[in-house]
């Protein structure tokens, strides 16, 4: 057998076959990349066993359910698994990180307020909701960086290594998020001022 070691899209063939020490072999090649972005964004070292474990049992059940089609992007799919359960996490705790405030998403203003009533609990509870369903029509590229970088506070660095591309790549597809976020709210403009 060659020494060079076995490519990420191939162990997942075998795992899919009915291999089950080609998952293993992927956990333990990734698991240090994987757990260092979970700690990073957690900082608590329980949660991120707990978050990394549940980001595996996603893997796994994709993977079983033959719904897997990242084809050769093995890490940045499962390093968006991890980000999506941090963020989840981070939602259910209600300790999202606040973002900092930019002409471009001063819309966020609203939610920042600790202070909410009732009413305007609600009011930003609806604009969070409208502004989600915004982020959802972009582009799958442009909506995963925009969503780390407002979600998660993550730097272009961190998108870049947690999606697998370049750092121009990233702030490029944060551009045209931001622009193509223009029009769909300009296409919605009546629906949210009802």
């Amino acid at each position: 057998m060659a020494i060079t070691p076995i490519d990420d899209a191939t162990l997942v063939h075998d795992y899919i076959a009915g291999n089950e020490a080609a998952l293993a072999t992927l956990i333990k090649r990734h698991q240090s990349k994987i757990f260092g972005f979970i700690y990073s964004k957690l900082g608590d070292r329980d949660m991120a066993n707990d978050i990394f474990q549940d980001t595996f049992i996603k893997v796994i059940r994709t993977l079983k359910s033959n719904a897997y089609n990242e084809e050769g992007k093995f890490l940045p799919w499962v390093m968006r698994i991890a980000h999506n359960l941090i963020v989840d996490h981070y939602r259910s705790n209600k300790k999202m990180p606040l973002y900092r405030e930019t002409e471009d998403f001063s819309i966020f203003s609203i939610m920042t307020d600790d202070t909410l009533t009732i009413e305007n609990k609600l009011i930003s509870d609806q604009v969070s909701n409208d502004l989600h369903q915004l982020v959802e029509e972009l582009p799958v590229d442009q909506k995963e960086v925009l969503m780390m970088r407002l979600y998660q506070d993550m730097s272009f660095k961190e998108i870049s290594e947690a999606t697998g591309v370049s750092i121009n790549t990233a702030l490029g597809r944060m551009r045209y998020a931001l622009l193509n976020l223009r029009k769909v709210i300009d296409k919605h403009q009546i629906t949210l001022t009802n």
